[in-house]
């Protein structure tokens, strides 16, 4: 566990103070992946780097497996930073060493000696999909090369934490999928707990178990990655939402919707986890005897399952429309009557 309490950052300066952090209270669990997403200046950046106080926090507590880090002295520290592995936006890689020795270097730090550096080394960079490239200089890489050189060497100590600043921004969204799998392959091979900060909704959409929204330097909202999804309270959050699903539909779609059939219900449906997975319209259309227009709808995947909506138009006679939305109700599928028949 992860406990983060009061966690604040202030820059001052002569004229003025800016709060990149503000009281910022988080728990995280031992082998999630959690997602920290925010514009740019909402301080998550700021954040990650105050949890190996890479940045010194002005106040607050910050507990990794019991351990207050924000108490350590310098030699504890560099003993605990150990375990807590780190890449970034832009690689930060040795560009005058070669694969294995970028990957090597932090185990050189920590007086391992050379023959066990290198077979730890090489279980690491074919963990991390780079084998027969060991000796490849990062200019010779792709972008994608190159952050599977970050993730391995971020792992050379074994660490219990891994932090991810932006770790997907500065690459394309096919490379950017690529590196999501290969993260996700190491929670579930290595158990180790993931913080992972972006402005990318995507990447939250399609990794992460819990997910923080911030704004200002403060979590403004928090909780399950399928839950936000389904239920945003906060501005910044349904922003966020639509640039994965869209922009939320609004009253003028569903009555332009319910005007177009002078007959027959017009209905939305929610599905929720495993549900999305029901054949439930091929079902309907088989047991009632009721014509099925599918509308509008979308569905995406998260880390946590699935969830989506889908607009319905259901035409027959009042009593099998009544039948097929109570066979609906009883499902684990939300229903929602959005017109009548006349």
């Amino acid at each position: 566990m992860i406990s983060i309490k009061s966690l604040s950052k202030i820059y001052k300066s002569k004229h003025n103070e800016v709060k990149a952090v503000d009281h910022l209270n988080l728990n995280i669990k031992n082998g999630e992946i959690f997602g920290v997403i925010g514009y740019s200046g909402a301080g998550k950046s700021t954040f990650i780097r105050l949890l190996n106080r890479l940045e010194e926090p002005t106040e607050g507590e910050i507990t990794i497996n019991g351990k207050d880090i924000t108490k350590l002295g310098s030699r504890s520290l560099r003993k605990e930073r150990q375990k807590i592995g780190m890449i970034f936006q832009h690689f930060n890689l040795l560009w005058s060493r070669t694969v294995l020795e970028n990957i090597s270097f932090p185990l050189e730090i920590a007086g391992v000696p050379r023959d066990e550096r290198k077979k730890k080394v090489l279980e690491l960079i074919k963990l991390v999909g780079l084998s027969g490239r060991e000796n490849y200089y990062p200019s010779q890489l792709s972008g994608g090369q190159k952050q599977r050189v970050g993730i391995a060497r971020a792992l050379a100590n074994d660490p219990d934490v891994l932090l991810c600043d932006e770790a997907t921004s500065a690459l394309d969204p096919q490379t950017t999928d690529d590196i999501l799998d290969l993260l996700v392959d190491i929670n579930n091979k290595l158990g180790l707990t993931i913080i992972l900060i972006t402005h990318e909704m995507h990447v939250i959409q399609k990794i992460c178990h819990r997910v923080a929204v911030m704004e200002g330097g403060k979590v403004i909202e928090q909780g399950d990655a399928l839950d936000v999804f389904m239920h945003p309270k906060e501005k910044t959050t349904k922003r966020f939402v639509q640039q994965v699903m869209g922009p939320e539909q609004d009253q003028a779609f569903i009555e332009s919707l319910i005007k177009s059939y002078e007959s027959g219900k017009v209905v939305r449906l929610h599905f929720v986890g495993e549900s999305t997975n029901q054949a439930l319209i091929s079902e309907l259309s088989k047991t009632f005897d009721i014509n099925i227009n599918i509308l509008q709808g979308n569905i995406t995947q998260t880390q946590e399952g699935a969830y989506g909506t889908l607009f319905v138009h259901l035409d027959g006679t009042n009593e099998e429309i009544e039948k097929a939305i109570n066979f609906i109700s009883k499902t684990s599928v939300e229903v929602e009557v959005q017109s009548y028949a006349e």
